[in-house]
């Protein structure tokens, strides 16, 4: 995102997907800015997990603040309104939010938790612990051997 290597103004679109929370937004910005051409548009969205919104869903809050190492610095609300009026060319864009869920099995549900960076690995403190504990939490909350992850696909749309 800071240095693509795309020769200038070579494309009319960047789309970034789940990612903005890993970039410098001042030096995305100025790459972004030389690799469009004008007018250029740039598409920020990632999924915003609903904690509160159902039994299982604040069970699994509760683990990850348990055992996450760096959760509340990743997480993607803190990026907000000023971060993105910043980051969009006036501090102008448009946002769109479209509802949707995912279903997982436990190897499911244990795979989607091991592949978030804040996940203690195998063999840091918190690992064998969260994952007895989200086993336990499957078991509570499953139906027909599923849960289900609730999201808002939040969409940023700017210059």
């Amino acid at each position: 995102a800071e240095a693509t290597t795309l020769a200038d103004q070579s494309v009319e679109f960047i789309v970034a997907a789940q990612a903005f929370h890993w970039f410098d937004p001042r030096k995305a910005r100025a790459e972004f800015s030389r690799i469009l051409k004008p007018p250029g548009w740039t598409v920020l969205m990632w999924n915003v997990r609903r904690v509160d919104s159902t039994s299982f869903l604040r069970a699994y809050e509760d683990l990850l603040k348990t055992y996450a190492t760096d959760y509340a610095k990743v997480r993607h609300e803190n990026i907000g309104a000023s971060e993105l009026k910043q980051f969009f060319k006036d501090g102008t864009y448009k946002t769109h939010s479209v509802a949707h869920e995912q279903r997982f099995d436990f190897g499911g549900l244990k795979g989607r938790l091991l592949s978030s960076s804040y996940a203690p690995a195998e063999g840091q403190p918190g690992h064998e612990p969260m994952l007895k504990e989200l086993a336990v939490i499957f078991d509570r909350y499953q139906s027909n051997g599923q849960v289900s992850f609730e999201y808002d696909a939040q969409i940023h749309i700017g210059h």
